[in-house]
């Protein structure tokens, strides 16, 4: 069985790809550029360069490879990146989404597209996966904008959305756990937000509920994520107690006080109960996530 990996090259494709390999699946990983992934030379895997902005390559790629299921994880994903240069964002994320399942539509190839918890706007929390999306910031207005339209596709599809994933960077895009452990081994200060609520999520859960959808053919929406619900600033406490690093060079801030040009909702985490009692989902503690993060094996 040949599966696409669009947006390859990311943090989550480094692992998504792995597992595929390791159980056995065909990969055809994409990306802008040229690969960063590790695997070129390993059976089963290929690699092809794909801007999604570039319509007739894309066209000519998603053509020759003729997938049998497609997990769409391309996107600009810094909500930030987003807030600047909103026309590109809207190209990559939006239009490129569009474009892509137009492709898959020709053969009816299953469809999983990787969404966020920044489509809903933050003022409620542990959300469900019938809360009506309203995003606050230009990348969340991209991505449920996406959404909408694979919810329009003929043929199977599934939407996964996601929160705050951490885990060991591996083809160098940094994230929170990563970013304090560097921090504060140098001695340097950190100012991270204690007012955002979310539920962080370790990247190779995400990926092992990817592969339970892709092997149990689920349609639909699916949260995602891990159970306990945790601020930016108690992750950073709780990786620096567990580093054995100075946790007083963490500077606990607010959202107004942290100038980003992209709002960010303040209260999401999503609800994962669908996933477990359909899927069988089972995301580990994030003492747990942080040992996964961190383990030198």
């Amino acid at each position: 069985m040949k599966i696409l990996v669009t947006g390859a090259n990311g943090f989550l494709g480094y692992y998504l790809c792995n597992a595929l390999l390791t159980r056995g699946y065909l990969v055809v990983a994409t990306g802008r550029g040229d690969c960063r992934l590790p695997y070129l030379g390993r059976p089963g895997f290929s690699y092809v360069s794909m801007d999604l902005v570039d319509h007739d390559q894309t066209r000519t790629v998603v053509h020759q490879i003729a997938p049998d299921f497609i997990f769409h994880a391309a996107a600009i994903g810094k909500p930030d990146d987003c807030e600047l240069n909103k026309e590109l964002a809207t190209k990559i994320n939006t239009a490129g989404s569009a474009l892509l399942l137009a492709l898959a539509a020709k053969s009816v190839t299953p469809f999983c597209y990787i969404s966020t918890d920044f489509v809903f706007d933050g003022k409620a929390g542990n959300y469900v996966e019938e809360d009506l999306v309203n995003p606050v910031n230009h990348y969340g207005f991209t991505k449920a904008q996406a959404e909408k339209l694979v919810t329009m596709y003929a043929g199977d599809w599934s939407i996964v959305r996601t929160v705050l994933v951490y885990g060991r960077p591996m083809t160098g895009r940094s994230n929170l756990l990563s970013i304090v452990q560097e921090k504060l081994s140098r001695g340097q200060t950190y100012a991270v937000v204690d007012d955002q609520i979310r539920t962080p999520t370790y990247v190779e859960d995400l990926v092992n509920g990817l592969l339970l959808i892709l092997e149990k053919r689920a349609t639909g929406i699916y949260h995602l994520s891990g159970e306990e619900v945790l601020t930016p600033y108690q992750m950073a406490v709780e990786t620096a107690n567990y580093l054995v690093l100075d946790p007083t060079l963490l500077i606990r801030t607010t959202s107004a006080a942290f100038k980003q040009p992209a709002i960010r909702p303040l209260i999401t985490g999503l609800d994962i109960n669908k996933s477990k009692r359909e899927l069988g989902f089972k995301p580990r503690r994030f003492a747990a996530g942080l040992q996964a993060t961190f383990c030198t094996h």
